[in-house]
């Protein structure tokens, strides 16, 4: 991707194409023809040609013995060959699965490679068929493999490591973008690449900004800093948030709502369970939330029996969803209406902000679905409020 003069931006993998053949390499192409008469065309990846110059300047490439063996794919050939044997397939196949970006929350404003070879196929092949392979992709990619899940791990391990590390570094007056810095020290000093997202360190009021990513300010005495944080490894995520005194002792105000958001979590994890469904799970989570927003003085049972019921009385303080899906992308494959089941990997990640009084305060933690229960996968990330300030004390 361009940013401007001669300037491109980090490579990162289309997911898609990392998750059918484990290639990370820019210029691949993945061709899938189960009907295909020869076996050796049924899977085919093609790769962008290695030279002398492009080893000097840009480093090693894939070989097509490397691309064998890490991708299992038989058949590899230069992506130079691409046009000529796909047009000798594409005359025996009646339908062509192109791909795109389906996910809800997509903004497709940049035309990608899969838009343009999209285009470049229907001028070239206008008699036929077309399908979408998002709608497959959707399906398969939602139910974790267990080596998926290993991926996951570590890299919750890695983030693991990064919020211990800021605990021992937050007091009053550091910045949040010297958070920020200790977070990518420790992620890529464990072998994580990158943040898995544009990390949200945000204190005192920042903290009511859903999406503050300037990271900017000065963490105040008294105020509370929240974290939402998460290393990849191996394209794979970790998705945390965390929120932290900046002087390492909540007030009492403070505590009693962090209290309140971590019991909404709890009982939130336990409903994540086969068979549930996103929207029906998010209304249940909301009447927990409810009650917890009436003991804490911020909803009367008047604001509830006279509220809206389609902008329901506890979406003044929390406004947001409690789970998405999470994998290769942080926000990853799953459409609402889906049945949850076993091997789901979910965030768990209800909140409460008041802005009136400077207070925003989020606890999100990574879970996959199992048979009869909840695994928690950040059961060792520290989450208690008495254990965060041991912490911070000690």
């Amino acid at each position: 991707m361009p940013s401007s003069a001669d300037g491109v931006m980090p490579f990162v993998q289309q997911t898609d194409l990392f998750y059918l053949s484990g290639i990370d390499q820019e210029e691949s192409l993945l061709l899938i023809f189960p009907g295909a008469d020869e076996k050796h065309h049924r899977e085919i990846l093609f790769l962008k040609e290695t030279s002398e110059e492009i080893a000097i300047w840009e480093g090693h490439k894939y070989t097509k013995e490397e691309a064998k063996g890490l991708s299992g794919i038989k058949s590899v050939y230069w992506l130079s060959q691409f046009k000529e044997i796909f047009n000798t397939l594409v005359v025996r196949a009646e339908n062509i699965y192109l791909n795109s970006n389906e996910h809800l929350r997509a903004k497709n404003e940049v035309e990608t490679r899969d838009t343009r070879f999209a285009k470049w196929c229907r001028e070239n092949y206008r008699l036929h068929n077309y399908e979408r392979s998002q709608p497959i992709l959707h399906r398969i990619r939602t139910v974790k493999s267990k080596y998926e899940i290993e991926q996951i791990k570590e890299a919750i391990r890695i983030t693991e490591l990064g919020f211990r590390r800021v605990l021992k570094f937050i007091k009053p007056d550091v910045t949040e973008y010297q958070i920020e810095a200790e977070l990518i020290h420790e992620f890529i000093s464990n072998r994580s690449r990158r943040f898995a997202f544009q990390p949200i360190i945000a204190s005192g009021l920042n903290a009511c900004v859903l999406h503050y990513v300037e990271n900017k300010d000065r963490c105040k005495n008294g105020d509370l800093v929240l974290m939402d944080i998460g290393a990849e490894y191996g394209n794979y995520n970790a998705d945390l948030t965390r929120c932290v005194p900046v002087n390492g002792r909540f007030t009492k105000r403070q505590k009693s709502i962090y209290n309140a958001v971590l019991r909404v979590q709890r009982e939130a994890m336990s409903m994540l369970r086969p068979g549930n469904k996103i929207p029906e799970y998010h209304k249940e989570v909301g009447k927990i939330m409810e009650s917890e927003l009436i003991g804490l003085g911020l909803l009367s049972k008047t604001d509830i029996k006279n509220q809206d019921p389609a902008r329901p009385a506890y979406k003044n303080y929390f406004m947001h969803g409690t789970s998405h899906h999470l994998g290769l992308d942080v926000h990853d494959y799953g459409y609402p209406q889906m049945e949850m089941a076993e091997g789901m990997v979910f965030t768990v990640e209800p909140g409460i902000y008041i802005r009136e009084e400077k207070i925003g305060i989020r606890l999100e933690n990574d879970v996959v679905i199992r048979k009869t229960h909840t695994e928690d996968l950040m059961k060792n990330i520290p989450i208690e409020a008495d254990e965060i300030e041991n912490i911070m004390h000690a």
